[in-house]
C-alpha cells in the first residue's frame, strides 16, 4: 500500500492503491488521479508532507496534482540499456565554485582564475563545447568559450536579483514531472500525457520526445541526456501592450523574434542540472535555456522588473553572444 501521510485509498486508475496528500486542509489524489472539477490549487505548491507539487491538464482534459520535489533520488527507471531518475539535484560544485555554493551565484575574481573544471582542463570543455564535437549543435557558439558563457550567465541572473539554483528548480520540476509520466508508462515518444501545466499563474505548454540514445556531458560528471523537452507560454494582454510600446522601435518581425526567445525554451534534462551544479545555461545555440527566458517562462520575474533590468535592450541581450576574450601569452602563462 502506498501511502504519503497516513492516508490511502483503493485507486480507479488501475493501480492497486492511490496516493493521498493534504493540500490546504484537503486530501487531495496524486496523479493518474484526478482533481474534482473546479477545485483550484496553487501551482506551484508544497504539500502538508512537504512535498513539492505541481497541477497539470492531462491529454483528456482533466487537472492532477503530480509530485515533483527536488531533491536527491536513485536512478531506478530503466532507459534502454542505462537507468534514468533523479540522481543529484541539489549537488552544486563546490570544490571549484565555492562561491557558488555559498551564496547562489559566482565570484568574478574566482571564475577568472579558473583553470579547470571538474579536473578538465577550460580549454579542453571549450574545445568539445563547440559545434560539431561533442554534439552537433554544441554546448557553446563557436566564438564563445567556456568561461565567456559562465561569466555572462552570472552576470545576467544577479542583474534579475536571482540566483542560479532559482532557475534550475522549475527545470527539476519539468523533468520530475516527465519521470514520474515514465514510471507510469504514460511518456511515450512522441505522445504525452500531460500537455501543460501551472507556474505562478501562467499555463506552460510542454511537449517531450524520448531521443534513441544519451548526450553526453563535457564535464567530468554523470550527467546525461536522453530527451528533448520544448516549454512555452502565450503572453497575456498586458505583456503584449507593455513589449510593444517599450520595444515599438523595432520591427515587426523583430519584436516577434524577441517574444519568441522570451518565451519559448528548447532543451533536455541536463539543463537544471547545469545550472544547479556550474551555474552553465549553454551558450547561445538551439539548446540554451536564457536565464531571462526563465524568468519570464515561469513567472518568476514580472516582465516589468525584467524589463527594469535591462532598460530597452531585452532584443540585444537575448541574442548576443559571450564572445570569448583573446588573452595574451602572458596572461596564459599566469594561469599554467
Amino acid at each position: 500500500m502506498a501511502v504519503i501521510g497516513t492516508v490511502a485509498v483503493p485507486s480507479d486508475a488501475g493501480l492497486a492503491t492511490q496516493t493521498i496528500v493534504t493540500i490546504q486542509q484537503q486530501q487531495i489524489p496524486v496523479y493518474p488521479g484526478i482533481l474534482p472539477a473546479g477545485l483550484t490549487l496553487p501551482s506551484p505548491g508544497t504539500t502538508k508532507e512537504g512535498h513539492e507539487y505541481l497541477v497539470v491538464r492531462t491529454a483528456a482534459g482533466a487537472n492532477a496534482v503530480v509530485l515533483v520535489t527536488v531533491e536527491n533520488g536513485p536512478l531506478n527507471l530503466q532507459y534502454g540499456a542505462e537507468k534514468i531518475g533523479k540522481d543529484e539535484q541539489l549537488k552544486v560544485n563546490v570544490g571549484d565554485f565555492p562561491t557558488l555554493a555559498a551564496t547562489g551565484l559566482h565570484s568574478a575574481v574566482e571564475l577568472e582564475r579558473t583553470s579547470t573544471i571538474t579536473g578538465k582542463r577550460v580549454a579542453e570543455i571549450t574545445r568539445i563545447g563547440r559545434p560539431g564535437m561533442a554534439s552537433g549543435s554544441g554546448f557553446l557558439a563557436q566564438d564563445e568559450d567556456i568561461l565567456s558563457v559562465l561569466q555572462g550567465d552570472n552576470e545576467l541572473v544577479g542583474r534579475l536579483g536571482l540566483k542560479h539554483r532559482d532557475l534550475a528548480i522549475p527545470l527539476f520540476h519539468v523533468w520530475n514531472l516527465l519521470l514520474r509520466e515514465y514510471e507510469l508508462g504514460k511518456l511515450g515518444r512522441f505522445k504525452d500525457d500531460v500537455g501543460s501545466y501551472w507556474y505562478h499563474g501562467r499555463e506552460i505548454h510542454l511537449r517531450s520526445q524520448q531521443t534513441k540514445g544519451f548526450q553526453e556531458s563535457i564535464f567530468n560528471d554523470e550527467i546525461k541526456g536522453a530527451f528533448e523537452i520544448e516549454l512555452w507560454r502565450e503572453l497575456d494582454v498586458g505583456e503584449w501592450e507593455f513589449l510593444n510600446e517599450a520595444y515599438a522601435h523595432l520591427r515587426t518581425a523583430e519584436r516577434e523574434a524577441m517574444i519568441g526567445r522570451l518565451t519559448r525554451l528548447r532543451t533536455g534534462e541536463m539543463e537544471p542540472y547545469y545550472i544547479m551544479r556550474y551555474g552553465f545555461y549553454e551558450g547561445h545555440t538551439e539548446y540554451r535555456v536564457d536565464p531571462i527566458a526563465l524568468a519570464m517562462t515561469f513567472g518568476l520575474k514580472p516582465l516589468t522588473e525584467i524589463e527594469k533590468a535591462f532598460p530597452g535592450e531585452l532584443h540585444r541581450v537575448l541574442t548576443n553572444h559571450f564572445t570569448a576574450r583573446a588573452k595574451t601569452q602572458d596572461e596564459i602563462k599566469a594561469k599554467d
